[in-house]
């Protein structure tokens, strides 16, 4: 890698890094472009040559964000033989990413429908299709009939993604350490049969 391009990833983080960091900051009102360069460093024109727009930019977050959301269930999941213990690994690793990187999950929920992801929703579904297909095809010979790969998806993540969601919007109702023991052994007990 040359320096020039070295340095032309580290702007790019450095934008990703502010733009998140302005989100958790200061809520979906204050993540606005001059936000984000002020908290970059960067120019306008590096946002510009980056990610084209500023919800270019926003669509990159939502991409990078949802990438590692994505890497941290497959590395729960993947290492697992029993069908029942790899789909309460994914429910917990959800539940875990939401805790633990609550500044990207906030982001991933909040940006669900968000203005610019029509405009960038092929790319976003191009940067995803391959996590989600490896999430898919080690569930799939498990589940209890034939589901198509979005089903089998939303059948294993849709309770875990209500509960952070809930809980990222502040219910007091919700409570993680106790989503983590109830939801994992009864999604299983819905998906497998």
């Amino acid at each position: 890698m040359s320096p020039r391009h070295s340095g032309t990833d580290a702007t790019r983080d450095r934008l990703l890094d502010a733009a998140l960091a302005v989100h958790a900051g200061d809520g979906p009102d204050g993540f606005t472009m001059s936000a984000v360069i002020k908290a970059s460093g960067a120019s306008s024109g590096s946002l510009y040559h980056h990610f084209g727009s500023f919800d270019g930019l926003a669509a990159a977050l939502y991409t990078r964000c949802m990438s590692r959301l994505l890497d941290a269930l497959l590395a729960a999941l993947e290492p697992q033989t029993d069908p029942r213990a790899g789909v309460e690994a994914v429910v917990r690793a959800y539940l875990r990413f939401t805790r633990e990187q609550r500044d990207e999950a906030r982001f991933v929920h909040a940006s669900a429908a968000a203005a610019f992801l029509p405009a960038h929703a092929a790319a976003i579904a191009a940067a995803k299709r391959p996590r989600a297909d490896r999430l898919a095809a080690w569930l799939r010979p498990h589940l209890a009939g034939a589901v198509s790969a979005p089903m089998a998806e939303m059948l294993v993540i849709g309770p875990a993604a209500e509960t952070a969601r809930r809980w990222l919007a502040g219910d007091p109702a919700i409570d993680l350490a106790e989503a983590e023991t109830v939801l994992p052994p009864r999604v299983a007990r819905s998906v497998l049969g």
